[in-house]
Protein backbone atom coordinates (compact mmCIF):
# COMPACT_ATOMS: atom_id res chain seq x y z
CA UNK A 1 0.00 0.00 0.00
CA UNK A 2 1.21 3.50 -0.84
CA UNK A 3 0.84 5.09 2.61
CA UNK A 4 1.09 2.30 5.13
CA UNK A 5 -1.34 2.17 8.03
CA UNK A 6 1.08 2.51 10.91
CA UNK A 7 0.53 0.40 14.00
CA UNK A 8 0.51 3.04 16.66
CA UNK A 9 1.42 2.19 20.19
CA UNK A 10 1.12 4.28 23.30
CA UNK A 11 -2.57 5.10 23.18
CA UNK A 12 -3.25 7.65 25.88
CA UNK A 13 0.13 9.33 25.39
CA UNK A 14 0.04 13.02 24.62
CA UNK A 15 -0.38 14.09 20.99
CA UNK A 16 -1.09 17.83 21.23
CA UNK A 17 -0.80 20.20 24.17
CA UNK A 18 -1.72 23.87 24.41
CA UNK A 19 -0.25 25.87 27.28
CA UNK A 20 -2.01 29.15 28.21
CA UNK A 21 -2.61 29.93 24.53
CA UNK A 22 -4.03 33.32 23.58
CA UNK A 23 -5.11 34.54 20.16
CA UNK A 24 -5.98 38.23 20.00
CA UNK A 25 -6.96 40.10 16.85
CA UNK A 26 -6.82 43.85 16.26
CA UNK A 27 -10.12 45.09 14.85
CA UNK A 28 -10.68 48.56 13.40
CA UNK A 29 -13.32 50.55 15.27
CA UNK A 30 -14.29 53.71 13.46
CA UNK A 31 -11.88 55.69 11.30
CA UNK A 32 -8.91 56.05 13.64
CA UNK A 33 -9.54 53.69 16.56
CA UNK A 34 -8.83 49.98 16.95
CA UNK A 35 -9.87 47.47 19.56
CA UNK A 36 -8.60 44.03 20.59
CA UNK A 37 -10.80 40.98 20.12
CA UNK A 38 -9.79 38.12 22.41
CA UNK A 39 -10.84 35.07 20.36
CA UNK A 40 -8.88 32.69 22.61
CA UNK A 41 -7.94 34.02 26.01
CA UNK A 42 -5.63 31.70 27.92
CA UNK A 43 -6.58 28.10 27.09
CA UNK A 44 -4.65 25.04 28.20
CA UNK A 45 -5.68 21.57 27.02
CA UNK A 46 -4.22 18.33 25.75
CA UNK A 47 -5.30 15.64 23.30
CA UNK A 48 -3.96 12.12 23.71
CA UNK A 49 -3.04 9.74 20.91
CA UNK A 50 -6.16 8.02 19.62
CA UNK A 51 -8.41 10.21 21.78
CA UNK A 52 -11.47 12.20 20.74
CA UNK A 53 -11.83 15.55 22.50
CA UNK A 54 -15.06 17.46 21.83
CA UNK A 55 -14.81 21.24 22.02
CA UNK A 56 -18.31 22.54 22.69
CA UNK A 57 -19.67 26.07 22.74
CA UNK A 58 -21.80 28.65 20.98
CA UNK A 59 -20.83 30.47 17.78
CA UNK A 60 -18.26 33.11 18.63
CA UNK A 61 -16.87 31.27 21.64
CA UNK A 62 -13.47 30.75 19.97
CA UNK A 63 -13.77 27.05 19.06
CA UNK A 64 -12.71 27.30 15.42
CA UNK A 65 -9.83 29.65 16.23
CA UNK A 66 -8.59 27.18 18.83
CA UNK A 67 -8.89 24.33 16.33
CA UNK A 68 -6.83 26.25 13.79
CA UNK A 69 -4.21 26.90 16.45
CA UNK A 70 -3.81 23.15 17.06
CA UNK A 71 -2.97 22.82 13.34
CA UNK A 72 -0.63 25.85 13.53
CA UNK A 73 -2.67 27.55 10.83
CA UNK A 74 -2.47 30.54 13.17
CA UNK A 75 0.45 31.67 15.29
CA UNK A 76 -0.74 32.47 18.82
CA UNK A 77 -0.38 35.87 20.41
CA UNK A 78 1.16 34.11 23.41
CA UNK A 79 1.43 30.64 24.95
CA UNK A 80 2.86 27.42 23.54
CA UNK A 81 1.69 24.71 21.12
CA UNK A 82 3.39 21.33 21.42
CA UNK A 83 3.09 18.32 19.12
CA UNK A 84 4.46 15.13 20.69
CA UNK A 85 6.36 17.33 23.16
CA UNK A 86 8.01 19.35 20.38
CA UNK A 87 7.37 23.08 20.57
CA UNK A 88 5.97 24.16 17.19
CA UNK A 89 4.69 27.57 18.30
CA UNK A 90 7.20 29.62 16.34
CA UNK A 91 8.43 27.13 13.76
CA UNK A 92 8.84 28.57 10.27
CA UNK A 93 6.41 27.23 7.67
CA UNK A 94 9.22 25.45 5.82
CA UNK A 95 9.95 23.38 8.92
CA UNK A 96 6.30 22.43 9.40
CA UNK A 97 5.99 20.26 6.26
CA UNK A 98 6.41 16.96 8.12
CA UNK A 99 3.91 18.15 10.74
CA UNK A 100 1.45 19.07 7.96
CA UNK A 101 1.58 15.50 6.67
CA UNK A 102 0.64 14.09 10.07
CA UNK A 103 -2.32 16.38 10.86
CA UNK A 104 -5.37 17.17 8.75
CA UNK A 105 -8.70 18.97 8.91
CA UNK A 106 -12.32 18.31 7.97
CA UNK A 107 -14.14 21.60 7.56
CA UNK A 108 -17.71 22.65 8.25
CA UNK A 109 -18.92 23.54 4.77
CA UNK A 110 -18.67 20.69 2.24
CA UNK A 111 -19.80 23.07 -0.50
CA UNK A 112 -16.94 25.60 -0.22
CA UNK A 113 -14.12 23.50 1.25
CA UNK A 114 -13.50 21.42 -1.89
CA UNK A 115 -12.54 22.81 -5.29
CA UNK A 116 -15.54 22.76 -7.66
CA UNK A 117 -13.22 22.72 -10.71
CA UNK A 118 -11.44 19.49 -9.72
CA UNK A 119 -12.97 16.04 -9.98
CA UNK A 120 -13.15 13.77 -6.95
CA UNK A 121 -10.03 11.83 -7.90
CA UNK A 122 -7.98 15.03 -8.22
CA UNK A 123 -9.28 16.38 -4.90
CA UNK A 124 -8.30 13.27 -2.95
CA UNK A 125 -5.01 12.80 -4.83
CA UNK A 126 -3.84 16.39 -4.32
CA UNK A 127 -2.25 15.88 -0.83
CA UNK A 128 -0.23 12.94 -2.20
CA UNK A 129 1.02 15.11 -5.08
CA UNK A 130 1.93 17.99 -2.74
CA UNK A 131 3.91 15.67 -0.48
CA UNK A 132 5.42 13.85 -3.50
CA UNK A 133 4.22 10.43 -2.42
CA UNK A 134 4.22 7.54 -4.89
CA UNK A 135 3.97 7.35 -8.65
CA UNK A 136 0.76 7.72 -10.65
CA UNK A 137 -0.22 4.06 -10.38
CA UNK A 138 0.42 3.90 -6.62
CA UNK A 139 -1.51 7.10 -6.03
CA UNK A 140 -4.50 5.82 -8.00
CA UNK A 141 -4.60 2.60 -5.96
CA UNK A 142 -4.41 4.53 -2.71
CA UNK A 143 -7.04 7.09 -3.72
CA UNK A 144 -9.46 4.28 -4.65
CA UNK A 145 -8.75 2.52 -1.33
CA UNK A 146 -9.42 5.75 0.58
CA UNK A 147 -12.70 6.33 -1.27
CA UNK A 148 -13.73 2.81 -0.26
CA UNK A 149 -12.82 3.64 3.37
CA UNK A 150 -15.31 6.52 3.36
CA UNK A 151 -17.97 4.37 1.68
CA UNK A 152 -17.92 6.05 -1.74
CA UNK A 153 -18.19 2.79 -3.63
CA UNK A 154 -17.46 1.63 -6.21
CA UNK A 155 -14.68 4.28 -6.24
CA UNK A 156 -14.30 4.33 -10.02
CA UNK A 157 -17.91 5.56 -10.27
CA UNK A 158 -17.10 8.60 -8.10
CA UNK A 159 -13.53 9.36 -9.21
CA UNK A 160 -14.48 11.22 -12.40
CA UNK A 161 -17.44 13.08 -10.92
CA UNK A 162 -17.36 16.74 -9.86
CA UNK A 163 -18.56 18.11 -6.48
CA UNK A 164 -21.77 19.61 -7.94
CA UNK A 165 -22.85 16.08 -8.90
CA UNK A 166 -22.83 14.88 -5.27
CA UNK A 167 -25.09 15.39 -2.27
CA UNK A 168 -23.93 17.31 0.80
CA UNK A 169 -23.23 14.10 2.70
CA UNK A 170 -21.23 12.68 -0.20
CA UNK A 171 -19.22 15.91 -0.50
CA UNK A 172 -18.35 15.69 3.18
CA UNK A 173 -17.16 12.11 2.62
CA UNK A 174 -14.87 13.48 -0.08
CA UNK A 175 -13.54 16.01 2.44
CA UNK A 176 -12.94 13.19 4.91
CA UNK A 177 -11.19 11.12 2.21
CA UNK A 178 -8.91 14.06 1.41
CA UNK A 179 -8.00 14.33 5.10
CA UNK A 180 -7.54 10.56 5.45
CA UNK A 181 -5.40 9.91 2.36
CA UNK A 182 -2.12 10.85 4.10
CA UNK A 183 -2.89 8.54 7.03
CA UNK A 184 -2.89 11.37 9.60
CA UNK A 185 -2.47 10.86 13.32
CA UNK A 186 -4.61 13.87 14.24
CA UNK A 187 -7.71 15.38 12.59
CA UNK A 188 -9.42 18.64 13.51
CA UNK A 189 -13.10 18.20 12.54
CA UNK A 190 -14.81 21.60 12.62
CA UNK A 191 -18.61 21.18 12.82
CA UNK A 192 -18.43 18.34 10.25
CA UNK A 193 -22.17 17.59 10.28
CA UNK A 194 -23.76 20.99 10.87
CA UNK A 195 -24.35 21.83 7.19
CA UNK A 196 -25.61 18.49 5.89
CA UNK A 197 -29.12 17.09 6.07
CA UNK A 198 -30.25 15.28 9.21
CA UNK A 199 -30.42 11.87 7.51
CA UNK A 200 -26.69 12.03 6.69
CA UNK A 201 -25.43 13.35 10.04
CA UNK A 202 -25.53 10.06 11.92
CA UNK A 203 -23.89 8.28 8.97
CA UNK A 204 -21.00 10.78 8.90
CA UNK A 205 -20.46 10.56 12.67
CA UNK A 206 -20.53 6.76 12.52
CA UNK A 207 -18.01 6.89 9.68
CA UNK A 208 -15.66 9.17 11.65
CA UNK A 209 -15.98 6.97 14.73
CA UNK A 210 -15.18 3.84 12.71
CA UNK A 211 -12.15 5.50 11.09
CA UNK A 212 -10.92 6.67 14.49
CA UNK A 213 -11.18 3.17 15.93
CA UNK A 214 -9.66 1.50 12.85
CA UNK A 215 -6.70 3.84 12.43
CA UNK A 216 -6.33 5.13 16.02
CA UNK A 217 -6.64 8.77 14.94
CA UNK A 218 -6.83 11.55 17.53
CA UNK A 219 -9.72 13.95 16.90
CA UNK A 220 -10.61 17.45 18.00
CA UNK A 221 -14.36 17.46 17.34
CA UNK A 222 -15.63 21.05 17.31
CA UNK A 223 -19.37 21.41 17.74
CA UNK A 224 -22.14 23.49 19.28
CA UNK A 225 -24.23 20.33 19.71
CA UNK A 226 -23.44 18.78 23.07
CA UNK A 227 -25.74 15.84 22.28
CA UNK A 228 -23.48 14.61 19.46
CA UNK A 229 -20.42 15.28 21.64
CA UNK A 230 -21.70 12.70 24.11
CA UNK A 231 -22.01 10.09 21.36
CA UNK A 232 -18.74 10.79 19.60
CA UNK A 233 -16.14 11.89 22.17
CA UNK A 234 -14.07 10.53 25.05
CA UNK A 235 -13.70 13.91 26.76
CA UNK A 236 -15.51 17.24 26.53
CA UNK A 237 -14.16 20.76 26.98
CA UNK A 238 -16.79 23.50 27.13
CA UNK A 239 -15.71 26.88 25.76
CA UNK A 240 -17.23 30.25 26.63
CA UNK A 241 -15.94 33.69 25.59
CA UNK A 242 -12.54 32.38 24.57
CA UNK A 243 -11.98 30.30 27.70
CA UNK A 244 -12.53 26.69 28.72
CA UNK A 245 -15.02 26.73 31.61
CA UNK A 246 -15.48 22.99 32.17
CA UNK A 247 -13.60 19.89 31.09
CA UNK A 248 -13.71 16.18 31.82
CA UNK A 249 -14.86 12.77 30.59
CA UNK A 250 -17.91 13.11 28.33
CA UNK A 251 -20.21 11.14 30.60
CA UNK A 252 -19.22 13.11 33.70
CA UNK A 253 -19.59 16.53 32.10
CA UNK A 254 -22.94 15.75 30.46
CA UNK A 255 -24.49 13.69 33.26
CA UNK A 256 -23.22 15.94 36.05
CA UNK A 257 -22.48 19.43 34.68
CA UNK A 258 -21.18 21.88 37.27
CA UNK A 259 -20.64 25.19 35.48
CA UNK A 260 -23.84 27.12 34.80
CA UNK A 261 -22.94 27.67 31.15
CA UNK A 262 -22.61 23.90 30.62
CA UNK A 263 -25.97 23.42 32.33
CA UNK A 264 -27.56 25.93 29.96
CA UNK A 265 -26.12 24.19 26.91
CA UNK A 266 -27.51 20.85 28.06
CA UNK A 267 -30.88 22.37 28.96
CA UNK A 268 -31.11 23.72 25.40
CA UNK A 269 -30.89 20.24 23.86
CA UNK A 270 -34.38 19.29 22.64
CA UNK A 271 -35.83 16.08 24.06
CA UNK A 272 -38.39 14.02 22.09
CA UNK A 273 -41.03 14.23 24.81
CA UNK A 274 -44.25 16.21 24.09
CA UNK A 275 -44.83 16.77 27.82
CA UNK A 276 -41.75 19.05 27.90
CA UNK A 277 -43.84 21.91 26.56
CA UNK A 278 -45.62 22.06 29.93
CA UNK A 279 -42.40 21.94 31.97
CA UNK A 280 -41.01 25.18 33.27
CA UNK A 281 -37.26 25.35 32.89
CA UNK A 282 -35.50 26.60 36.00
CA UNK A 283 -33.08 29.53 35.84
CA UNK A 284 -29.50 28.40 36.36
CA UNK A 285 -27.92 29.84 39.48
CA UNK A 286 -24.57 31.55 39.02
CA UNK A 287 -23.41 31.81 42.60
CA UNK A 288 -21.34 28.62 42.57
CA UNK A 289 -18.54 30.05 40.42
CA UNK A 290 -16.68 33.27 39.73
CA UNK A 291 -17.12 34.39 36.10
CA UNK A 292 -13.92 36.47 36.22
CA UNK A 293 -11.77 33.55 37.39
CA UNK A 294 -10.39 31.58 34.41
CA UNK A 295 -8.49 29.03 36.48
CA UNK A 296 -9.75 25.46 36.20
CA UNK A 297 -10.29 23.73 39.54
CA UNK A 298 -10.37 19.93 39.79
CA UNK A 299 -13.69 19.52 41.58
CA UNK A 300 -13.61 15.72 41.33
CA UNK A 301 -11.13 13.32 39.70
CA UNK A 302 -10.48 14.45 36.10
CA UNK A 303 -13.41 16.92 36.16
CA UNK A 304 -12.33 20.57 35.99
CA UNK A 305 -14.46 23.70 36.33
CA UNK A 306 -13.40 27.34 35.92
CA UNK A 307 -13.66 29.57 38.97
CA UNK A 308 -15.50 26.96 41.05
CA UNK A 309 -16.06 27.96 44.68
CA UNK A 310 -15.52 25.03 47.02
Amino acid sequence: MLVKRRVREGEGEEMIRLEDVKMHFTVRKGLFKTTTMKAVDGVSLKIGKGEILALVGESGSGKTTLGRLTLRLLQPTSGRILFENQDITNLHEAKLKMFRGRVQAVFQDPYSSIDPFMNIYQIVEEPLVIHRIGDEKERREHVYKTLEDVRLTPPQDYAEKYPHMLSGGQRQRVGIARALVLNPEYIMADEPVSMIDASSRVEILQLLKRLQETHNIAFLYITHDIATARYFSDRVSVMYRGRVVESGPSEKVIEKPLHSYTKQLIAAVPEPDPSNRFRERSVVETGSFDEDDADLVEVEPDHFVAGFKK
